[in-house]
Order: C-alpha cells, then sequence, then structure tokens
C-alpha cells in the first residue's frame, strides 16, 4: 500500500526537553487518521515537523514518497493551523481567492458556493472583513480554503475547533464525502468522538511514545468507549479534562 506519509525515527527536543523520540508512523494514501493525546503530546509539533516549520533533531519524513525537504514535496497537500487566523484586514472572498492564488488554483464561483453551502457559511460573509467573523466562521472560511485546494492529502490540526454541533455535523459529512472520493485525512483532535467517526487508523501519542497504532474499534477493545479507553492508556483521572473540547 502507497504511503501517504511516513515518519520514521522521528524525534524532536526543545533545550532538554524531549517533546517526542524514535516515531515511527505511516498514513496509507487514501486512509483518514487521527493523532491523538493530551495537551502537549506533541501532536502539533509531529505536524510542524513534517511541513518544515519546525527540524526533526533525529529521524525523516515523507510525504508520497519524498522527503518532507524536498523542493515540492509538499504541493501535493492543503493545511489547516490549530489556530488560524486570516488576515484581520482581508474580507473573506479576497483571503479564498488568495489562498486558492497561492495552492494554483482557479475555481469557479459555482464550486466555492457549494463548499460554503456545504459548510452552512453564508455566501455575504464573503463580503465581509474576517476581523467581524466569529470563531466558527473564521474556522469555515479556513475548512472551505482547504476542500477547494483540490489536494491529496489534506492535514488539518483540530479542525472541529470553534464549531457548534450542527456544523460540525457537516464538517464530519463533507470529509466522509472527501474520503470516498479517495482524499488522504491527517488530523488531530482533543474529541475522542470525532476521531472514533472518522478514523480508519489512528496514534495515541503519549509523553513522546506511542501508546496504540491501529483502529478505532480496536482501541476500545475491552474498555466501554473511546474516553474509558483512552484513561486506561494513560492512566488517571487527571486526563479527564484534555479530552473534550
Amino acid at each position: 500500500m502507497e504511503m501517504a506519509v511516513r515518519f520514521e525515527g522521528a524525534g524532536k527536543r526543545f533545550g532538554k526537553t524531549r517533546i517526542f523520540g524514535s516515531l515511527d508512523i505511516g498514513v496509507k494514501k487514501g486512509a483518514f487518521f487521527g493523532l491523538a493525546g493530551v495537551n502537549g503530546a506533541g501532536k502539533t509539533t509531529l505536524i510542524k515537523c513534517m511541513l518544515d516549520f519546525c527540524s526533526l533533531d533525529e529521524g525523516k519524513v515523507e510525504i508520497f514518497g519524498k522527503s518532507h525537504l524536498a523542493s515540492g514535496a509538499r504541493s501535493g497537500l492543503s493545511y489547516l493551523p490549530e489556530r488560524f487566523n486570516p488576515p484581520y484586514y482581508l474580507k473573506g472572498g479576497d483571503f479564498l481567492d488568495y489562498a486558492l492564488k497561492l495552492q494554483g488554483r482557479a475555481v469557479a464561483r459555482e464550486a466555492v458556493n457549494a463548499v460554503l453551502e456545504e459548510l452552512d457559511l453564508a455566501q455575504d460573509a464573503l463580503s465581509r472583513p474576517v476581523r467581524m467573523y466569529s470563531k466558527g466562521m473564521t474556522q469555515k472560511l479556513g475548512l472551505s480554503a482547504c476542500f477547494l485546494s483540490g489536494k491529496d492529502l489534506l492535514v488539518l490540526d483540530e479542525p472541529m475547533s470553534g464549531l457548534d454541533p450542527k456544523a460540525r455535523a457537516l464538517v464530519k459529512r463533507k470529509l466522509r464525502k472527501l474520503h470516498e472520493e479517495g482524499k488522504t485525512l491527517l488530523f488531530t483532535s482533543h474529541s475522542l468522538q470525532d476521531m472514533g467517526d472518522l478514523c480508519d487508523s489512528m496514534v495515541l501519542l503519549h509523553e513522546g511514545k506511542i501508546l496504540f497504532s491501529g483502529a478505532p474499534l480496536e482501541f476500545c477493545i475491552g474498555s466501554s468507549g473511546m474516553e474509558t479507553a483512552f484513561l486506561e492508556r494513560v492512566g488517571g483521572d487527571s486526563c479527564i479534562s484534555t479530552i473534550s473540547d
């Protein structure tokens, strides 16, 4: 099976603090893959290393068979950061136009309108400055840009952040549609329900190590649900506050 992303012996330190070490993780092409873990487990740092926003101290990353450091290696992916803050002075429509121009995409207005409808973002929002957006509207704008990019790999860090229950359901429906189309998703989430609903496979990071790698159903074997399984694996009630949004 062709791999979309592969981490081999990946390790990262900040000073004397080890964030993670010797991680071997593979994301198959066409799979929906989730990274779970408490705050500070290294999920976002791992993604940033893949995107070359910060450097690995050991190991390597490959994206569709190319080193993540190679020219054009990241051209096949679209990324939504955990804290998405578009330029406050741009209108929503200007941001989408600019983002798609950077991706080398020319998208028909009908396609833009279709994605806005799928995410329940009013079309007239595109004529307003993003500084007037709520957190949920801002998140929908970022997701719209990713979905319109046409990239084969979507890297979404906490994509449900700030979304109300209706919006979460709509985003999940859109992601399932993209899954059927053969897209690959690598995402992080504090919502174990989202992980169970969307993922083919997942990894649980804890204290710089992999505690679990496999399917969500395997994660829950012997437990009454995802949250119980999570607590059993990381240990202690102190993690309860980190497993929900």
